[in-house]
């Protein structure tokens, strides 16, 4: 989607920005281990056809993308944005028919992130984003039958079993936005902040400029 190309989204622990070509090797670099083609019910791909799925997702009116950055890193300007990337989060308009139903979708792909909260406090911002930029009144998560984790986070959020599936071995979870749900897991949303990803980049840039010799 295009809608996201110039946002950003900040909470307490990480920052959301727009997936963009400067993005793909390091994610290409996580999508080659099997553990996370796994996880994400993905095949390997090569570097060019990582660049073509980045422009396709870019312009699909589908897909909305965002990629996961270490926000304490991102704060440092001698830090490369790739550098800050720890996964990537996705929201997917799965029945034309119904544009207001999305599967969610989040990876934290750098494993000594994962156990620390992150996916919840992403969950929290993509959900809202997701509620209030585009509409969306019904989420649903499809996740591995022994992904316990994952699935006790977003029974917190208000998720219930939709079904489950044997053969792929992953159970759907699903939840519907009313106002109950919005007002104990959203609140007066103060944990996100919108700014706009081209401004903050350039200026995260300025900030750091490497000395000359």
């Amino acid at each position: 989607m295009r809608i996201n190309e110039d946002t950003l989204l900040e909470g307490g622990n990480v920052v959301l920005v727009p997936y963009n070509t400067d993005h793909v090797p390091r994610y290409h670099q996580w999508m080659c281990s099997p553990e996370l083609q796994k996880l994400t019910a993905s095949e390997p791909l090569t570097l060019e056809q990582e660049y073509d799925m980045q422009r396709d997702w870019r312009e699909d009116d589908d897909k909305c993308t965002f990629i996961i950055l270490d926000k304490q890193k991102w704060a440092d300007p001698s830090i490369p944005e790739q550098e800050c990337m720890v996964g990537d989060v996705n929201i997917f308009l799965t029945d034309p028919s119904d544009p207001s139903l999305a599967e969610l979708e989040i990876m934290i792909a750098v494993p000594c992130y994962r156990g620390k909260g992150l996916g919840k406090e992403v969950t929290r911002m993509m959900m809202c984003y997701g509620i209030h930029k585009l509409g969306i009144r019904k989420f649903e998560v499809k996740i591995g039958l022994d992904n316990k984790i994952s699935i006790a986070m977003f029974k917190k959020f208000h998720f219930r079993e939709l079904s489950v599936s044997e053969v792929f071995q992953e159970v759907t979870l699903g939840v519907t936005v009313n106002e109950a749900l919005q007002k104990h897991v959203f609140g007066n949303m103060d944990f996100m902040l919108q700014r706009e990803y081209g401004k903050a980049r350039d200026s995260r840039q300025a900030t750091f400029t490497p000395l000359s010799l």
